[in-house]
């Protein structure tokens, strides 16, 4: 917490000197004392801007979190790295586990008949007991099975069809990196560390200053089952990010395997921005993952999942439009408050670093109207 608070231990302490010291001189100093560190904490939180990520799971809000601790705060240290590490390493464990299972399902031959048995050697690998952390000593036995297996071109075929079934988006970078993952040193790099994918459980927080205001960024899982501690989290709120996989339009929610994603995340909004609690909280849409939908529009048209869709499927700008237009047309009255957006890519510092620049001074500006008028 930033220098000018007061001492978290003062307050503990006063009362029992209050109650020892007969001086009544004393006791009223303290007393005054006790008020200037009760206003100085009523200052603080008057002050914290409190930015609550919310969105649908896999949408970038830890991603986002892990960028706001590089631009704003300190680099990742030694633990921190040897930490993502170990989540990297179970990522590409269960990555190729799921494109095995994928092949097998889609009846996709092996490209190599040998690899049935390092498909196997994978399948046999119990990622329930590693918790989502794989050792470095573990790894190494299965880099030439998971090698082999990723050179195969029935893995390569089910890859080709990953929107069928649930597959990491940041598995591909790190096959791709399989022989520097292996090598003994290894430490994951910044970029490494942006791609590994931990699913959120519970409630993140990541404190920082700019310019000697006091923020507060809090990131909720976005899965189902996690969606009912964000009511935990609405106290004292200054803005909302909510951030939207813009490439999913295609892609169903692994929860149910039913549900479009991205018609999933337009309940979600609507949802929170029709919410009376937040009418004097400023939300800010983030339809993330821009690099990936640019790719995607090239090859998969939006109108096979959304039929009302009426402009160029290839087109990144029509599409953008689209989903603007489709977030905005959520609020069910016209609000006086303006509905910000941003198009990000959330693993791209420079681009998070521009527009949270934006962002800031968007709230910054919010929450002082909102003083004033207290």
């Amino acid at each position: 917490m930033a220098d000018f608070l007061p001492s978290r231990s003062f307050l503990s302490i006063c009362f029992p000197k209050c109650l020892l010291n007969t001086s009544e001189a004393e006791q009223l100093r303290i007393s005054k004392e006790i008020d200037r560190c009760i206003s100085k904490d009523k200052t603080y939180v008057k002050r914290l801007v409190k930015i609550l990520l919310l969105g649908a799971g896999e949408s970038g809000k830890s991603t986002f979190l892990k960028q706001m601790r590089i631009i704003h705060g300190q680099d990742f240290d030694q633990l921190a790295r040897e930490e993502f590490r170990a989540t990297i390493y179970s990522n590409v464990i269960k990555g190729i586990r799921v494109l095995v299972d994928a092949r097998e399902k889609l009846h996709i031959p092996w490209g190599d008949a040998s690899n049935q048995a390092h498909g196997e050697a994978v399948m046999s690998f119990d990622t329930r007991s590693t918790q989502g952390m794989v050792e470095p000593k573990v790894f190494q036995q299965y880099i030439p099975a998971v090698r082999a297996l990723w050179a195969d071109s029935g893995i390569q075929h089910a890859y080709d069809r990953r929107r069928e079934f649930q597959l990491g988006e940041s598995v591909k970078y790190f096959l791709d990196n399989l022989e520097k993952l292996g090598m003994p040193d290894y430490l994951p790099s910044q970029q490494d560390i942006l791609l590994a994918r931990r699913p959120t459980k519970g409630i993140h927080e990541y404190d920082f200053e700019i310019k000697n205001v006091p923020f507060k960024m809090v990131d909720v899982g976005g899965q189902r089952s996690e969606r009912r501690r964000w009511f935990e989290c609405f106290d004292s709120v200054t803005s909302i990010l909510f951030l939207v996989s813009s490439s999913e339009f295609d892609q169903v929610l692994m929860e149910d395997r039913l549900t479009n994603r991205l018609t999933e995340s337009l309940n979600i909004f609507g949802t929170i921005i029709n919410n009376r609690v937040f009418s004097n909280v400023s939300i800010i849409l983030f339809l993330n993952k821009t690099d990936l939908l640019e790719e995607k529009v090239k090859i998969v048209s939006i109108k096979d999942f959304f039929p009302e869709y009426e402009g160029d499927p290839h087109s990144l700008d029509d599409v953008q439009k689209f989903l603007v237009t489709c977030f905005r047309n959520q609020r069910r009255e016209q609000q006086n408050k303006p509905l910000y957006h941003h198009f990000t890519t959330a693993i791209n510092t420079e681009n998070i670093r521009l527009v949270f620049r934006d962002v800031k001074d968007t709230i910054l500006h919010d929450n002082l109207k909102q003083l004033m008028l207290q």
